[in-house]
């Protein structure tokens, strides 16, 4: 069942070892803050990666609320996960607008997206999961979960820490303690304390220190105040996004399709991450799983919302709380629901000083990445295999630098993107020429 869950056990703490599974969940009051925290998780790049694509990002915030929602349902509430804003579409949405498309051009291109990968995601249910065990075997979603994490290091290393490296490093530390160190509710909820944290900590500082010469949001050095509350005085507590309809042009379309490949792969590694914590097998529910997240970026986009996809962030707060509850989920997709249609809360979410984001965001993207590691062991993978540790290598590479592979004047390849097609185009290359079978 997608809905129902039972109590774990008195329903207000975990004992060391235990885990909160998907269909089982804490105290209500307990599962709200919970839920919080998978929000401010996802919130910045959701937010975010709309506003770099030129979209609408409270219609984004709140269209991954109402995508989460279709997501758990069609996967039957066995894959806990939420799903926001893509980064991937970054790069060929640049070279849609470079070539002089408009919002609904954009959106019309991610929207057949959504369609391709629901269709391959539905391929992938009836024809079985063992094509994706050879497509995708442990080298590969294990190469693919870190390079996720490891991929967004410059994200928190070249845009968030440069903000405010004393705060990072506070915040940092801070959360350390809340996770490591806090027990019961408090460590689950670790990462909104840390985030708590630091933004009260920011708003001291400028209380007792002033400004602090950094970069801004627009990357240029300024002198300003880290928390800048502006935006929330100003943004109304109620107000509609702005819906748009597609428009479908064949050279747009073309431009973002190949991204699919770096999507099916990514949602791979995400529920195979999601596999390896919660200790279920879930590959049964691979194709649902591929197929709910086109469906979500064909809803989304169909309104003039940005292309959704499974979240890393949520996958880091999961592994903090040990809570895997759907409940979670759908609780926070109500809230991401009511934001978008309440600006002010957005507004207020957004003000989270970039320190504060780099502190923590510096542990989530880490613990993303060493869990690609733990697939790797728990399925003995032979890394002393050359066709195994090059394309693997490589990939992790391309994903961190970022590296950028130019395709045409406007748009490249790069990044996780590019380093997700490189390991597994690269592993089974050389499978192939070495005629050698899919292994681990």
């Amino acid at each position: 069942m997608a809905l129902g869950w039972k109590v774990h056990g008195d329903g207000k703490r975990l004992t060391p070892g235990e885990v909160v599974r998907p269909d089982e969940r804490l105290s209500w009051p307990r599962m709200v803050g919970i839920g919080a925290q998978h929000v401010i998780a996802m919130f910045g790049a959701t937010f975010v990666f709309p506003l770099v694509m030129g979209l609408d990002a409270n219609l984004a915030v709140m269209m991954s609320g109402v995508a989460t929602i279709l997501f758990l349902l069609i996967v039957k509430g066995k894959i806990p996960s939420y799903v926001g804003s893509s980064a991937s579409f970054v790069g060929a949405v640049a070279a849609i607008r470079a070539a002089g498309g408009d919002d609904a051009t954009v959106t019309g291109a991610l929207l057949a997206v959504g369609v391709v990968l629901a269709a391959c995601g539905y391929a992938i249910h009836k024809l079985g999961v063992g094509i994706l065990h050879r497509v995708f075997p442990p080298i590969v979603t294990g190469g693919v979960v870190m390079l996720i994490g490891f991929g967004m290091a410059y994200v928190a290393a070249d845009v968030y820490w440069p903000k405010d490296p004393w705060v990072a490093l506070l915040t940092m530390a801070a959360t350390f303690v809340f996770i490591g160190v806090f027990r019961g509710f408090l460590g689950r909820i670790g990462v909104l304390l840390g985030l708590i944290f630091g933004f009260v900590l920011s708003y001291v500082w400028d209380v007792v220190g002033g400004k602090i010469t950094a970069p801004d949001d627009s990357g240029q050095v300024t002198e300003h105040f880290r928390v800048n509350l502006d935006a929330v005085a100003q943004a109304d507590w109620v107000g509609l996004p702005s819906f748009h309809g597609p428009v479908f042009e064949a050279s747009a379309i073309v431009l973002v399709l190949p991204v699919v490949i770096a999507l099916i792969a990514e949602n791979v590694g995400h529920v195979k991450a999601v596999g390896e914590m919660t200790g279920a097998d879930v590959d049964a529910y691979m194709g649902r799983a591929v197929m709910a997240d086109g469906v979500g970026t064909v809803v989304a986009t169909s309104v003039g919302g940005s292309a959704t996809t499974t979240y890393a962030e949520n996958i880091g707060v999961m592994a903090a709380t040990k809570v895997y509850s759907t409940a979670a989920y759908y609780i926070a997709a109500v809230i991401a629901i009511l934001f978008g249609l309440c600006p002010k809360f957005g507004a207020l979410i957004a003000a989270t000083p970039g320190g504060v984001l780099g502190g923590v965001t510096t542990i989530l993207y880490g613990m993303i990445g060493l869990l690609g590691a733990k697939i790797w062991i728990e399925n003995r993978v032979n890394l002393s295999d050359p066709g195994n540790l090059v394309p693997t290598g490589a990939g992790i590479i391309c994903a961190v630098g970022p590296v950028a592979f130019p395709i045409t004047d406007t748009f490249a390849l790069s990044g996780i993107a590019l380093g997700t097609i490189v390991l597994l185009v690269g592993y089974h290359l050389l499978r192939a020429v070495r005629r050698e079978p899919v292994s681990s």
